[in-house]
């Protein structure tokens, strides 16, 4: 909608309107000029300690790569100061990007993961950030002493940390299945019914992750049933699953039943060797999906790349895997992008009325064109050529950060 009003209301969107209602005569106006103004961005699966080694390791698959370079880099978070360091490093490019949404891992140190929150919240960024579990198939200098450990440590950091923060919040983060025992597990699906808080891991990733899966938990009918039994996978624990790029029939319904929402990562998967994730099937069924960056998966912070790689990796697929899945559409990348997984944090990710009022202001004039574009191309340009210039002002549920 070009040359319109986008209104704000007790930091909720009451309207996009070519005139200005007579409701809303004399408020304050901030005029954008010719710049674009849309719905923040929703980052739904990112490792913030894994921002300092992004762009290396591309030539590894994910359990070579997490041995190589994930696992030494984050076991340098048991010390503070280095924790400090790298944090501000990725809060300050977080606090310049487009996202205003996002979901975060942070590391099994408890007083590195609390550091992190603090550096997110100076941000403005909403944001649920997770101390990470690990009890098990973890080197020693980035395994947690025992499930009992573990959870105590965890519970320590939800008492310090869940009603703290105004944009911050905890979020429960078994790494994934392999690196949790089952008491751990089920120490942690306790927690989540006592808490009431959502949790975030992996699935499906990769063949050897899923046949490494198979033989630690064989009573499981499928990866995803690993945290079913466990009350980790939707339902009353509000989930975000990461990757799903090889998920079976049964896992599928298994998702779709549960509520369980779907990062999809095409970078990371690209970069990783992991595959190329079904997500059209996934839209067609109605099942919950977004969009990951999957730092340090993933090289870029940037969920307008994300966005790109998404609609790039879906016509791989049909054009080489499955011809009966179309490719995505732009629109429906930037679907993703917000609305898709803005869900994951209620009314979030549009501009519809009652909608939270994240919004983002962008300018395109870096980019010039011989000729007049449409407000839709000039953005469908930004998703593809934006290298971190564009973002003039940022708004998080009313409250500009930027």
């Amino acid at each position: 909608m070009p040359e319109s009003y986008l209104v704000c209301e007790e930091g909720k969107t009451a309207g996009v309107f070519t005139e200005l209602p007579e409701q809303f005569k004399g408020i304050p106006v901030e005029d954008c000029g010719d710049r674009l103004v849309i719905p923040g961005l929703v980052d739904l699966h990112l490792h913030a300690p894994q921002y300092s080694f992004r762009a290396l390791g591309m030539d590894l698959e994910l359990l070579d790569w997490l041995n190589t370079h994930t696992f030494p880099e984050e076991a340098k978070y048991a010390d503070p100061a280095y924790a400090g360091r790298a944090y501000r490093i990725f809060a300050d490019d977080l606090a310049a990007s487009p996202t205003t949404r996002a979901a975060v891992f942070g590391t099994i140190h408890r007083p590195a993961t609390e550091l992190l929150m603090d550096l997110i919240e100076e941000t403005g960024v909403r944001a649920l950030v997770g101390k990470v579990n690990m009890d098990r198939n973890s080197p020693d200098i980035l395994r947690e002493e025992s499930a009992a450990a573990s959870l105590e440590d965890t519970a320590r950091w939800i008492s310090e940390t869940k009603g703290k923060y105004r944009n911050v919040a905890p979020i429960l983060t078994p790494r994934f299945t392999p690196s949790c025992t089952d008491e751990l597990m089920e120490g942690l699906g306790k927690l989540q019914r006592e808490t009431g808080l959502p949790v975030q891991s992996h699935l499906s990733e990769n063949f050897s992750e899923i046949a490494w899966v198979k033989e630690l938990c064989p009573w499981s009918g499928c990866y995803g049933g690993a945290y079913d039994r466990f009350g980790l996978f939707g339902g009353d624990a509000p989930t975000i699953m990461a990757h799903c790029v090889h998920s079976t029939g049964e896992e599928i319904d298994l998702m779709q039943a549960r509520g369980v929402f779907i990062a999809h990562c095409a970078q990371s998967n690209t970069n990783l060797a992991s595959g190329v994730a079904p997500v059209r099937a996934y839209l067609d069924r109605g099942m919950k999906v977004g969009l990951g960056t999957d730092i340090a998966g993933g090289f870029s912070l940037s969920v307008f790349r994300a966005m790109a790689d998404a609609v790039q990796a879906s016509k791989l697929r049909w054009r080489l895997l499955d011809d009966s899945l179309r490719p995505l559409t732009v629109p429906e990348a930037f679907y993703l992008g917000t609305k898709g997984g803005g869900e994951f944090f209620g009314k979030v990710g549009s501009f519809e009325e009652g909608y939270e009022f994240d919004a983002v202001v962008l300018d395109d004039s870096g980019f010039p064109h011989p000729q007049a574009l449409t407000p839709v191309e000039r953005l469908e340009r930004i998703l593809y050529l934006d290298d971190g210039r564009c973002v003039r002002g940022k708004y998080v549920a009313g409250a500009r950060v930027r």
